[in-house]
């Protein structure tokens, strides 16, 4: 499951970047104001990115907390 998070984590990491650059490009050919509004895709994908880093790291802390527990309570 470790690798399935990472792999999704820097998916979302990926398409934020992917999804700037390319926005920015259409952005300077095109005109911004065909374009500026998919910057909101880039926005989710980048809160995407730190919402489940955030998330991963919360779960790593708690697994560790509980683990502790058990490991505190099996020795009494």
């Amino acid at each position: 499951m470790k690798t399935y998070n990472n792999l999704m984590l820097y998916f979302w990491l990926a398409m934020g970047i992917v999804t700037t650059v390319a926005v920015t490009y259409f952005g300077i050919t095109e005109g911004f104001d065909r374009w500026y509004h998919f910057y909101l895709f880039a926005i989710i994908a980048f809160l995407m990115f730190f919402l489940r880093r955030t998330m991963m790291k919360r779960m790593e802390k708690h697994q560790k907390f509980l683990d502790d527990q058990n490991n505190a309570n099996n020795h009494n």
